[in-house]
């Protein structure tokens, strides 16, 4: 697909339906044509604020007819080039669409617009009980945490977007509107439709509407820190406390580098020593319990300087430290950009799949932060990057490649939770063989055949 000029009599006809939320100046199209990667900004040739399905859909149709690209925007938080514009289009903005549509407190769900960031729905939903537990970090909205099947720190209790969405309203790419899924918690009714949806980066249809699990605030909570001698005992404390069945809500690994870079923004004092933070949830009995258990575990691994943090604020500005050591990391390099990547593997092969990547981090010039949620096996680099600086980024790229090579070799998976986007489509193949890719490809014609639902994105180039 090349890139195509927005055609002046659309752009005319965009302009006059849409007045003030159209833009075609630069600074709008800069802001939606860039994100948090390292990625260079591609800006869209105009962006619209949408705010409503039958405007999207709309937009949607106007462009299928004259073939311009659509690229639909959350926040921009993403951090593989997902809202980029490489072959030029529309941009979509939905944070306008904000609207919490219903709560179900009684069933344990809410319906949302795909605008409604997660901090904003977890704020409607007090004095319910309940609580949506999927925490990337980032306060992202719904529709992108959806889109690229986001997880975050709750995944080890609560699982990722992929359980939770139960049903979209998505708008496919000739305009038409498609329902799909349900409330109903269990169904055997046809393809599932939803969970295909969920991961497909707006690739197959752009969702302005989601219908998602609430979860029951736990009667008691509690978070916990220890520091460890070395990240390869950190990692067998997590994998112990898995294997020995222990229900933690969250375990979170952070190396010195990132703990350096945590106090330093966050005006914290932890110990710059490979750290676990622990959160249970449950009974009062169940997280004592809980608690107990994983501290004996950290014991045997040599694990000291064990914290609590039973207070709500306390827990909250451990937990605000540890989402923030992604920016905090960029902090230790002013001017640098972050060459980010996420691996997931098999939990059995979690220690040597870090011990081996803690090895390649020791080869480079280039400051590299390890952390992650390593409860489900996931882990991430920060590596920090001066991106006019060639060697700095071939040094990323290798390390990059090792460690993205290294976990589909282990039976893992080149990304956990940050998506494919533009950074790596080429390692599709390599994970899912080439059938799979094929199988895609033709998911992607079928349902896209002009391939403009944010072209460029998650496919490889045949």
């Amino acid at each position: 697909m090349t890139t195509r000029q927005l055609p002046d009599a659309l752009r005319q006809t965009l302009s006059e339906l849409f007045q003030q939320r159209f833009s075609a100046g630069e600074s709008t199209r800069l802001q939606h044509g860039r994100d948090e990667s390292v990625h260079a900004p591609q800006p869209p040739d105009a962006v619209i604020l949408a705010e409503s399905t039958e405007e999207v859909a709309h937009i949607v149709s106007l462009c299928a007819t004259q073939g311009v690209p659509v690229i639909p925007y959350g926040v921009g938080s993403s951090v593989e080039g997902h809202v980029l514009a490489p072959h030029g289009g529309v941009s979509i903005d939905l944070s306008g669409m904000n609207r919490i549509i219903a709560i179900h407190a009684e069933d344990g769900d809410a319906t949302v617009e795909a605008g409604v960031t997660r901090k904003q729905l977890n704020d409607a939903l007090k004095g319910t009980g309940l609580f949506f537990p999927i925490d990337p970090g980032a306060d992202a909205t719904l529709g992108g945490m959806a889109a690229t099947r986001a997880s975050g720190t709750n995944a080890v209790r609560y699982g990722t977007m992929r359980d939770n969405v139960m049903a979209t309203t998505t708008v496919l790419a000739d305009g038409r509107v498609m329902k799909t899924g349900g409330r109903a918690r269990k169904s055997s009714a046809g393809y599932d439709l939803t969970r295909l949806l969920v991961g497909s980066e707006g690739t197959l249809g752009i969702m302005t509407e989601l219908t998602v699990k609430l979860h029951p605030i736990p009667e008691a909570i509690s978070a916990a820190v220890c520091t460890f001698p070395s990240i390869e005992a950190a990692v067998q404390t997590v994998i112990q406390t898995i294997q020995f069945g222990v229900p933690v809500a969250r375990i979170e690994l952070l190396d010195a580098l990132s703990l350096k870079a945590i106090n330093l923004f966050s005006k914290t004092s932890l110990a710059e020593a490979p750290t676990l933070f622990f959160e249970f949830h449950g009974s009062p009995n169940g997280v004592a319990e809980q608690a107990k258990t994983v501290q004996s575990i950290a014991d045997e691994q040599g694990g000291a300087n064990f914290e609590w943090a039973t207070r709500p604020e306390d827990r909250s500005r451990l937990w605000q430290a540890r989402h923030d050591a992604y920016f905090a990391c960029l902090q230790l390099k002013p001017g640098c950009r972050c060459f980010p990547t996420d691996v997931c593997v098999p939990i059995s092969r979690l220690a040597e799949c870090i011990a081996e990547t803690s090895d390649d981090i020791t080869k480079v010039s280039i400051p590299i932060a390890l952390f992650g949620h390593v409860g489900d096996g996931n882990f991430h680099l920060v590596v920090l990057v001066d991106t006019n600086n060639e060697t700095e980024m071939a040094e990323a790229a290798w390390i990059s490649r090792r460690v993205v090579e290294r976990a589909i070799a282990m039976e893992g998976t080149c990304t956990g939770e940050h998506g494919i986007g533009l950074g790596k489509r080429k390692y599709l193949p390599l994970e899912h063989g080439h059938v799979a890719v094929d199988v895609m490809r033709a998911l992607k014609s079928a349902l896209d055949p002009q391939h403009l639902l944010n072209p460029g994105k998650v496919i490889p180039d045949s």
